[in-house]
């Protein structure tokens, strides 16, 4: 299977990725940072277990190679993990992003937008 995580190289392709897709999780990660490469297999492995094409994409931003994308989200400690709907960030389970390395509270927001969007995808409302 292909990686399930899309890692992301440009503002461009950051764009086109929100534009694509309903909802998106992002990470906002440095390869210098310890808890970001902990939770990096969590993450994939939630990225494989709930992404839905076309309506919940996973991805990765390297705040030192994409630092635009950063800059414009604000992103100022790492791993970050923002939410998206229809472009625009969104608080998932009362949380507008989720900052370090969390991964119960990264699982839980996964799962609601898994949930979402499979139910759109499906069909529902």
């Amino acid at each position: 299977m292909a990686d399930p995580v899309n890692h992301i190289a440009s503002p461009q392709e950051f764009a086109a990725l929100l534009a694509s897709n309903m909802y998106v999780v992002a990470d906002f990660y440095a390869d210098w940072c310890g808890p970001c490469k902990t939770i990096a297999p969590a993450y994939a492995q939630l990225a494989k277990t709930h992404s839905v094409p076309k309506y919940l994409a996973f991805a990765k931003v390297n705040v030192d190679t994409v630092q635009a994308v950063a800059a414009q989200y604000s992103v100022s400690a790492m791993p970050t993990f923002m939410f998206f709907k229809n472009g625009k960030q969104v608080a998932v389970n009362g949380n507008v992003n989720i900052r370090g390395a969390d991964p119960q509270a990264l699982a839980a927001a996964a799962q609601k937008m898994g949930r979402l969007a499979k139910e759109k995808a499906d069909g529902g409302a």
